[in-house]
């Protein structure tokens, strides 16, 4: 073995060395998963609350649906299936703190990167947000058809 290749092993065993002592400080846990914001710990979901699909439909119509739709792009990412790719608190993080989201979260800056634009913040409460998810859990299981 010569000495750039030598030179680059033991870089890469650096690497490695480092990525493995920020794992472990850090963890990998489904926490990671939740993104950036105040949800911060796991949502344990009940059936799906027709009251509460109905509120966060009437909050999505409103403050919503000029950037995002289901099944099609518009401003922002198609929303359909959103439930079955990302956990409760992640949509949850999103919706409530969009900025810093798309600045920390890696799932956040792809999507980011992709539709170049950065959701705001459409001044929601927890609640509100909570409803919303609801909403489209709602959609997602075909439970409501989605306008």
């Amino acid at each position: 073995m010569n000495t750039k290749n030598k030179s680059l092993l033991k870089i890469a065993i650096a690497v490695f060395s480092l990525m493995l002592f920020v794992i472990s400080i850090n963890g990998c846990g489904e926490k990671d998963e939740f993104g950036v914001g105040p949800v911060k710990d796991e949502m344990k979901l009940a059936p799906i609350d027709n009251n509460l699909v109905a509120k966060g439909k009437q909050i999505f119509d409103v403050k919503c649906v000029s950037c995002h739709k289901f099944d099609t792009r518009l401003v922002g990412p198609p929303l359909k299936d959103v439930t079955k790719r990302r956990r409760p608190e992640w949509i949850m993080n999103q919706i409530l703190n969009p900025t810093e989201m798309t600045m920390k979260d890696p799932i956040a800056k792809q999507l980011f990167a992709q539709y170049l634009v950065q959701m705001t913040f459409q001044d929601v409460t927890h609640d509100d947000a909570r409803a919303i998810l609801e909403y489209f859990r709602a959609v997602d299981n075909n439970q409501i058809t989605a306008q």
